[in-house]
């Protein structure tokens, strides 16, 4: 049959406002804790106030005495339900076997001992304060360098150390070009800490049929399908006895990319017992036992000739884990080894990682999850060199880039970066910045005695995680588009959305392609007896894969439309556009409306051909997709109390094809505003005993809306060659791009000091001891 597809782009590219905001607006949207069903119980956790304890005994006897408490549970009930998964491998590795609750000892302030069924949250959370747990505490260590001397508390006894696993990647004659190297810069470097703080905190809804031995789970999840198979897993349950709803997600940002003990925990319950059972963590219990993110310690060390050439990078990587692993808690760190020779040309690295354990909450994925720590790191050292060197931070870069037509380019860490053209969104954003302009202002500024500050990062991440065999759980996803009979389209997708805007970029792309209204589009997700098999949403990998998915099986679901349209028209020679199928001989047409009615009729059926108009996609990516930009930021100090203040912040972001650039803004604003957090505010601290000093609002500063600069934005396009969509994902870009630009800039302000490097966050305080003469 001789065919022809035109694709009529009209929505791509457009700024459309996104079609979930009403409801996330006007309250009308569905979370978790919105969930409520007929006799439904409530849960409230017992933790441990102790980093580091045996369990002797525990009291429930006046808690189950309460008026309104149905049950307690403690270790002893759920210890044959299976450990939080790990899903991270890597050689020599140690697992802790983290259970549900805790057996016969705590090492995290946090830790789950016991848990209060009762029908109401209040009676619950009273019932928590009757229950006596003897603790013997023991001693704790929280600090990670600390972790690993000689002598120091062992946070499991069952190993000799505190060392979780060691990893080693190099390339190239590291030993020889450091020898040889004309000047070497070396800088200890931090990324510490940090909460999530999304705004919606973790839920479970868990609801048990027992006619049926059918369980659901409602959970604010970034991947309801895995957590499906990891949660029956858990309970020794058959998978298809149990289905995941992931509703409206509050924020996830990473933290949510999990399976925490309370999914099993719920699960549990509401198989004892036979009723429904509603679990909402509350704040504090957030700060204590949601995943952290970062904890790095780096020790870098750069190799260079005079010229500013890099020649040899080395690094160092001390990881604080936590206690325990979380899902991906080792992976995380070979991340920042993946891309810590940034966008420049060196291939010849060594890094070694030591990942360590703690008396503290585990750490994982959050925005961005191993690039930032790397960026970070990275372009503090290029800064340093050229300080070292007396060189200016642009030219330092320009002068390593990879250049455009070396793509696609392989990396000393084994990545092969896809496509790009570094200089383009630097010189974009310098001309935005009147950069020349800047440096002759900044140079008065000194010499009327002012702390002024130009900084920069050129940063390059990894995206669209990823190819299957470089991921613990699969890096294919799903989709099915489904015309309905009356002509409207439905999009199944495995991603799940929680602000990125899916539900209007995918709308966007199948208007496009099936020539229907952008709102005769719907796209559902996040219900695993919905929705086919998917992966979930992380690692800017939705559109990317999920999208490239959906697009595909478009393309499939074309080719079936137009059987049909043939069949109709009673002609072997049509095309398809605008949503309509055309004779190309006769020029009549049947709109999909029509096709769709009869392939759902099927009174009469094209050879070979089934009825109605769906089509499936599992799409496994061949490459990861690698974005890439400019941030500058200029700063100036008061010398009276060391306050910073953001006089500019310019970002320039290249994340290939744009669908939306409405969106792509949304996600660099809220991508930076997290970047400042950590660069400026941001610090999850723990004492030498293991205590979190920063468990509610009052000690953990995050950005309010009235700290945020205005956010001067551009982008260039470098379009993908991995997917047929040319995208390569923004979610994370911003926040990796921010902190060293800001760093890079307060470092630049105080140089005249003398100042090399400040670790974050730079607070006021540590501003003004800089500007007093003492040693931050």
């Amino acid at each position: 049959m001789a065919t022809t597809i035109t694709k009529l782009d009209t929505l791509v590219g457009r700024k459309i406002k996104r079609k979930e905001d009403p409801r996330l607006i006007t309250g009308t949207a569905t979370y978790v804790d919105d969930i409520q069903m007929p006799g439904m119980y409530h849960a409230c956790i017992v933790r441990s106030p102790h980093a580091a304890a045996h369990i002797r005994g525990i009291e429930t006897k006046a808690a189950l005495e309460l008026p309104g408490v149905v049950a307690v549970y403690t270790g002893a009930d759920v210890k044959d339900v299976g450990p939080v998964p790990c899903g991270a491998s890597l050689p020599g590795l140690r697992v802790p076997h983290h259970h549900i609750l805790a057996q016969d000892r705590v090492y995290y302030v946090g830790h789950p001992v016991a848990v209060v069924v009762a029908r109401d949250r209040y009676i619950a959370r009273d019932a928590v304060d009757l229950i006596e747990v003897d603790f013997d505490p023991t001693d704790a260590v929280a600090d990670p360098e600390k972790a690993l001397a000689e002598g120091a508390p062992a946070v499991h006894p069952q190993w000799p150390d505190n060392i979780a696993f060691n990893y080693h990647q190099e390339n190239g004659e590291v030993d020889k070009v450091f020898a040889e190297a004309e000047v070497v810069v070396k800088q200890r470097i931090t990324s510490q800490r940090l909460i999530p703080c999304s705004m919606e905190t973790r839920g479970v809804v868990a609801d048990y049929r027992s006619g049926e031995k059918a369980l659901t789970i409602y959970s604010s999840s970034q991947i309801p399908h895995l957590m499906r198979s990891l949660v029956a897993g858990m309970l020794g349950i058959p998978e298809n006895k149990l289905r995941v709803v992931a509703p409206e997600v509050g924020g996830g940002f990473g933290c949510k990319l999990n399976v925490y003990a309370e999914e099993a925990l719920m699960g549990f319950i509401a198989i004892r017992t036979g009723k429904p059972v509603k679990w909402i963590e509350s704040r504090r219990e957030h700060m204590q036992a949601t995943i952290h993110g970062r904890g790095h310690v780096d020790y870098y060390e750069i190799a260079a000739r005079r010229d500013g050439v890099i020649t040899g990078i080395k690094l160092k990587l001390i990881q604080d884990l936590g206690s325990y692993h979380q899902l991906l808690t080792p992976v995380i760190p070979t991340l920042s080894v993946l891309m810590m020779p940034g966008l420049y040309r060196c291939k010849t690295v060594r890094a070694d990682i030591v990942g360590v354990f703690t008396n503290c909450v585990p750490t994982d994925a959050y925005r961005g999850a191993g690039r930032p720590e790397a960026t970070h790191g990275i372009e503090r050292m290029v800064d340093i060199l050229a300080a070292e060197l007396k060189m200016d931070p642009v030219e330092i870069r320009l002068k390593n880039f990879i250049h455009s037509d070396e793509f696609p380019y392989a990396t000393g860490t084994g990545l092969m970066y896809d496509s790009g053209d570094y200089t383009k969104p630097l010189k974009t954003a310098l001309e935005m910045a009147n950069y020349n302009e800047l440096r002759a202002e900044q140079t008065k500024a000194r010499a009327a005695g002012r702390y002024m500050g130009i900084g920069l990062s050129t940063y390059g991440e990894i995206c669209a995680i990823g190819p299957s065999p470089a991921t613990p759980a699969g890096g294919w996803e799903s989709a099915t588009v489904r015309v309905e009979p009356s002509g409207t389209v439905t999009v199944l997708t495995g991603i799940k959305p929680q602000g990125q805007g899916e539900e209007t970029t995918f709308s966007q792309i199948a208007a496009d392609e099936l020539g229907v209204g952008f709102d005769d589009v719907v796209v559902m997700h996040g219900d695993t007896s919905v929705v086919q098999y998917g992966i979930g949403t992380f690692g800017s990998r939705a559109t990317a894969i999920g999208g490239t998915a959906m697009y595909l099986a478009i393309q499939e679901l074309k080719t079936k439309i137009k059987r049909f349209g043939a069949m109709l028209l009673d002609s072997d020679d049509v095309s398809y556009a605008n949503g309509r199928c055309t004779c190309n001989k006769s020029g009549k047409s049947v709109s999909l409306a029509e096709i769709a009615g009869a392939a759902h009729r099927a009174m009469k059926l094209p050879a070979n051909t089934e009825p109605g108009l769906v089509a499936s996609n599992f799409w496994e990516p061949p490459n990861f997709t690698f974005p890439f930009g400019a941030h500058i930021v200029v700063t100036e100090i008061d010398k009276d109390t060391g306050a910073i203040e953001i006089r500019r912040y310019i970002a320039v972001d290249d994340c290939g094809k744009v669908i939306n650039p409405l969106i792509v803004a949304g996600q660099v604003q809220g991508g930076v505003v997290q970047g400042l957090g950590q660069a400026l505010y941001e610090h999850g601290i723990y004492d030498d005993s293991g205590q979190l000093l920063t468990g509610e609002f009052m000690d953990y500063a995050i950005p309010k809306a009235s700290m945020s600069p205005n956010i001067e934005m551009a982008s260039t396009e470098t379009p993908t060659p991995v997917n047929p969509l040319r995208v390569k994902g923004v979610g994370e870009a911003a926040t990796i791009g921010c902190s060293p630009a800001v760093v890079n800039s307060v470092v630049d302000a105080l140089s005249p000091l003398g100042v090399r490097h400040l670790d974050m966050p730079l607070t006021s305080e540590k501003i003004w001891k800089v500007l007093q003469g003492g040693r931050a």
